[in-house]
């Protein structure tokens, strides 16, 4: 049995974890009678796990595994329930919504009455000078968008901006609009839109780049309390529904030190990767930081950049106009020379970067970048990402296979926003989040909600991959389709590799740690349609359960 496991080291710039010594020979905990899918292909299904000093120690049988018990171990029949790998959100958001389930009202309903009223209640709540904000809003819940008039009549006096659940497009009030100078005869930004309706008047729906006016205006204030409260929130969430890892894929150095604090506290209860923020970029690399400096709670993960807008929002950039909105090609809101020359910077100093880009001209406008890259300056195993990657064709997975590439799909964008698929089309969606095409040409995409765009639930997730059909029963782009076994590789596995920690999760395996999730059922077992409903009773982090039905 081999006993290694990383501890809270890295290697080089790639930072691969160095193996160190179990400081313990003797299980603490044992479970056992259960049904455990270990994504070990030497080893695929086991009865039991023994835990030590937060790690697996053993995998196996009954009779193997509790053989290895003291008097001193704890012992849990879990009555065949089934057991898997903790799973890992590649790409969400959780240190900002964490801080926004503090302080925004919750716009996730289908009504916009009952948006309209809980706004209300909020500005009754509000001091004069202050912004009424919302957040969570999904327009393809609701009868139509929200609208500028459905905002004034919420308030004519303060400020109101509702933030879309996919991160970037808001919705404002006129004086909103007001105070931002935004009138009329106001000029769209570069890589961002002011929306307009049928008569061209501003309709208070604000896309991408353009919402900065906004955002320069509006100061929460948050303390550092108010961060590690928001990191403690949402970690809280996401261990509730089975995840243990996460990527927070915008990170700013407030956020880190909003893990570290809450890790210090005992309050971090998922591990983190953090794809920094490029604005954070030169002062990192000031300090000598890169990709792999941190712990097995919060490291240094990627360079993060942007080149295009949204899928739910639809301002994608695509090589073909959105269905039925002639001459929409959606956005780009980084500029290719951006994207190298922060690269170029990024990738010598030892940074693995990560750039979202869902459309196929975006993708394949970072893949240049980064073929340029590993071409001007080769590194061994560079694992760079494309974040969501979501429209594919054949040429640019063939190019993505032959850089090593990571492709980081919505995982259940199908299911949750099956409402506004119809704006890409059956025949488009033959090439998004094409699971299927980037697991058949030897890539290991992992899994991702970018929460709060799309809800952190694994079991969603798999669902959406499987059997790629909406709740309404249409079904997009069959031919993506994967195996239950598959999709929970690349929830756990997968996500593992995509921050080089491979060799010290995503699969339950001696050594590894003790990252688990108690299912109801065996998710191989059950009808595809049903995934969904499959309950997570258990969180175990470290060793230690960190939720419990």
């Amino acid at each position: 049995m081999n006993n290694a496991v990383s501890r809270r080291r890295f290697l080089g710039s790639l930072g691969a974890f160095v193996l160190a010594p179990l400081e313990r020979t003797e299980p603490a905990l044992i479970l056992y009678n259960a049904n455990i899918i270990t994504v070990d292909a030497r080893n695929p299904r086991a009865q039991a796990v023994a835990i030590a000093d937060g790690r697996l120690l053993a995998v196996g049988s009954n009779d193997e595994v509790r053989g290895l018990a003291t008097g001193r171990t704890k012992k849990l029949d879990l009555e065949g329930k089934t057991v898997v790998p903790g799973f890992t959100d590649a790409h969400a958001h959780p240190a900002s919504s964490g801080r926004d389930h503090l302080r925004m009202v919750a716009c996730d309903s289908d009504s916009i009455e009952a948006i309209q009223a809980a706004l209300r209640r909020r500005v009754d709540q509000t001091p004069p000078d202050q912004w009424v904000l919302g957040f969570l809003y999904d327009d393809g819940k609701t009868p139509h968008p929200l609208t500028r008039p459905e905002l004034d009549a919420v308030s004519a006096d303060r400020p109101v901006l509702v933030h879309h659940r996919g991160g970037h497009t808001v919705f404002v009030n006129s004086r909103a609009l007001e105070l931002a100078g935004v009138s009329q005869s106001t000029s769209d930004p570069a890589g961002g839109r002011f929306e307009r309706d049928s008569s061209g008047r501003l309709n208070g729906h604000v896309a991408d780049q353009a919402t900065g006016v906004f955002e320069k205006l509006i100061h929460l204030n948050y303390s550092r309390d108010d961060y590690r409260e928001g990191v403690r929130l949402i970690g809280k969430m996401m261990t509730g529904k089975g995840v243990t890892s996460v990527g927070d894929a915008d990170a700013s150095t407030d956020d880190l030190q909003a893990y570290q604090d809450a890790r210090d506290a005992g309050e971090l209860s998922i591990r983190v990767n953090c794809l920094m923020a490029v604005q954070a970029l030169d002062r990192m690399m000031a300090a000598g930081i890169h990709t792999g400096f941190g712990d097995e709670w919060a490291r240094i993960g990627a360079v993060k950049q942007y080149a295009d807008g949204s899928i739910s929002e639809r301002t994608a950039r695509l090589s073909e106009p959105y269905d039925g909105r002639p001459g929409d090609y959606g956005l780009l809101v980084g500029s290719k020379e951006e994207l190298y020359e922060n690269g170029r910077k990024a990738h010598a100093a030892g940074w693995q970067l990560a750039t979202h880009a869902n459309g196929d001209v975006a993708i394949d406008e970072v893949l240049s970048v980064y073929e340029r890259l590993q071409t001007e300056i080769p590194r061994r195993d560079p694992r760079f990402r494309i974040e969501h990657c979501t429209l594919v064709t054949p040429s640019l997975v063939e190019r993505m296979r032959a850089l090593g590439v990571i492709p980081v799909p919505f995982s259940c964008y199908v299911y949750f926003h099956g409402d506004v698929m119809h704006f890409y089309g059956d025949e488009r969606l033959r090439s998004m989040f094409a699971m299927r095409s980037l697991l058949d040409a030897g890539l290991r995409p992992p899994d991702s909600s970018d929460y709060t765009a799309s809800p952190c639930e694994p079991m969603m997730w798999l669902q959406s991959q499987v059997t790629r059909t909406d709740p309404r029963g249409h079904t997009w782009g069959a031919n993506q389709r994967i195996t239950v076994e598959e999709a929970i590789r690349c929830g756990t596995l997968h996500g593992a590799y995509a921050s080089y920690a491979e060799n010290i999760k995503g699969s339950i395996e001696p050594g590894k740690l003790a990252d688990l999730v108690v299912l109801a059922q065996d998710p191989t077992r059950v009808e595809s349609a049903t995934l969904i409903k499959i309950a997570v009773e258990r969180t175990m982090v470290g060793g230690r359960w960190v939720f419990e039905a």
